[in-house]
């Protein structure tokens, strides 16, 4: 019996590295070193199927672009597509938390991005995940833009829009708060996903 790794196991295994490492810190400079030790493999070989640091990362957020959500509400067509669109921009909110945790994520992009100079790697990093999370609205306004309750053809502008409602509810999450910070953050939820939906659910309910 061959136990041997063949060139897919040793491609599937730096793929899996690299996620990893990105799941753990989205802030870390994620080289090409790094990437190879982590997976147990060689330089040589880790450049054998990715060239450049920029093809890695490309290959490894694209890999997590149709990774779909469990219990994605965007999909429970039973409910309205307002209230849809909120449930997942909050679990968008859910991946950094509150209080000490949401510090904590702030000040590790304020360090790696903004106090000091980024690397090349920092920064290839930053720009493919953020090209992740603006895929995954996207896909979400896709899907309803399909019921007519998104104008299809706007739907990458309307993406970056919520994107930055997003990064600012992200950003107060880091904040002192008093006990009515989070029903203005639904709130503020509820407007954007509104706005972004204006005019186009009236009709597509009456056409329905």
């Amino acid at each position: 019996m061959n136990d041997r790794p063949t060139r897919k196991d040793t491609r599937d295994r730096i793929l899996i590295a690299a996620a990893t490492m990105l799941g753990e810190d989205p802030t870390a400079r994620l080289s090409v070193r790094g990437v190879a030790a982590r997976a147990g493999v060689s330089m040589g070989s880790l450049r054998h199927f990715f060239p450049t640091q920029r093809e890695l990362i490309d290959t490894v957020v694209a890999g997590l672009y149709d990774v779909d959500i469990p219990d994605d509400p965007i999909l429970d067509t039973e409910r309205p597509a307002v209230d849809r669109l909120v449930d997942c921009l909050r679990l968008s909110l859910s991946t950094v938390g509150t209080g000490s945790r949401a510090r904590e994520y702030w000040r590790a992009i304020h360090e790696t991005y903004i106090a000091s100079d980024p690397s090349d790697d920092q920064v290839t990093t930053f720009r493919s995940l953020e090209r992740l999370g603006l895929h995954r609205i996207e896909r979400w306004l896709a899907v309803l833009a399909g019921e007519g309750a998104v104008p299809a053809d706007d739907v990458e502008r309307r993406a970056r829009f919520l994107a930055t409602v997003l990064n600012g509810l992200l950003t107060e999450r880091a904040l002192p708060a008093d006990a009515g910070r989070l029903r203005f953050e639904t709130d503020t939820l509820r407007m954007a996903a509104e706005a972004v939906t204006s005019g186009h659910t009236r009709a597509a309910h009456a056409e329905h």
